[in-house]
């Protein structure tokens, strides 16, 4: 394909604009596709700002960036506009701190996870699972930004970090091994089905709900930051009578940016939209996460009727 002399300014721009750019299937809140969610978890992991372009939005693009840097796949990590690679790649060089040195990062901390547990139950069934996957195998334990938990067998490496327990050797790369402190593996078979669970005390709470009332109460008291997820007609149409912020252009990124343990609660029309916001902020690694249940129309009708119905 030869690249169009207006696209490869378009891309060019961007790189000028941004030191870190991916080129991805979908947003890193919301990935179209594994790879795509690897790396997007992968740069996230390391906390580093980037810019991304979501591919499927834009197919000129799509097949643009594919033949600007002679790479035939999405996603495509690009650092100072020089073409790192796929998720494989930028998944090695996370392994290995190059990442980190590419970004100008702080070296890799590659100490292993403090006490990891594994009962007597997860350790049979694993042990099972690798005699059957052969010798000079491994358990893998990945775990996101959003502290979801992925299980593989892999390579035994003996340059991993890793940990061993009950006689197994479990791998990590270097952001799952510090969220993995004081994990426990176990295995379950009851209500909620049969597997491998882990209970991660590094992880956020869940979602909390919130009446309306509730979170008016404590707007007002100051102990909580109420956050409107709905565009600027919604808000117009009916407006809320206590202070709020918003996820338009820059505000979403200071809010982003505020420190993990501050309170917040997400409002949107019936409760849909704000639940997608809550669980994203949530995956940042906010502490106390709130959805107001049943958004503006439920605070119309329980707290400040005045407040129009559309």
């Amino acid at each position: 394909m030869t690249l169009d002399p207006a696209l490869r300014q378009r891309i060019e721009t961007l790189f000028a604009d941004n030191r870190v750019v991916l080129f991805m299937k979908g947003s890193p809140d919301m990935p179209q596709c594994g790879f795509s969610a690897k790396a997007a978890g992968l740069l996230g992991g390391l906390g580093v700002e980037y810019a991304h372009v979501n591919v499927l939005a834009d197919q000129e693009i799509r097949e643009g960036i594919k033949a600007y840097g002679n790479w035939p796949t999405i996603p495509q990590l690009y650092i100072g506009g020089e073409l790192v690679g796929g998720s494989d790649i930028i998944e090695e060089m996370a392994n290995s701190g190059a990442l980190n040195q590419a970004l100008g990062l702080p070296p890799v901390d590659r100490s292993p996870p403090r006490d990891v547990t594994v009962t007597p139950a997860a350790a049979e069934m694993l042990r099972a699972a690798l005699a059957d996957a052969g010798a000079e195998t491994a358990l893998a334990l990945a775990i996101d930004a959003r502290f979801q938990p992925r299980f593989q067998i892999a390579a035994a490496d003996p340059n991993a970090i890793a940990v061993e327990c009950e006689g197994l050797r479990i791998q990590f790369d270097p952001a799952s091994a510090r969220r993995a402190d004081g994990i426990t593996i176990d295995w379950v078979d009851d209500l909620r089905g049969k597997g491998l669970a882990i209970d991660n005390p590094n992880a956020p709470k869940a979602v909390g709900a919130l009446t309306p009332a509730e979170a008016d109460a404590r707007v007002r008291a100051g102990s909580l930051t109420l956050v409107d997820v709905r565009p600027p007609d919604e808000r117009a149409a009916a407006s809320l009578p206590v202070p709020f912020e918003v996820l338009d252009g820059d505000a979403r990124r200071t809010l982003e940016a505020s420190p993990k343990d501050t309170a917040l609660a997400f409002l949107c029309h019936t409760g849909q939209r704000s639940r997608q916001a809550a669980e994203h902020f949530r995956g940042l690694g906010f502490s106390e996460v709130y959805n107001v249940e049943g958004g503006i129309e439920a605070w119309s009708t329980e707290v400040d009727g005045s407040i129009p119905k559309y």
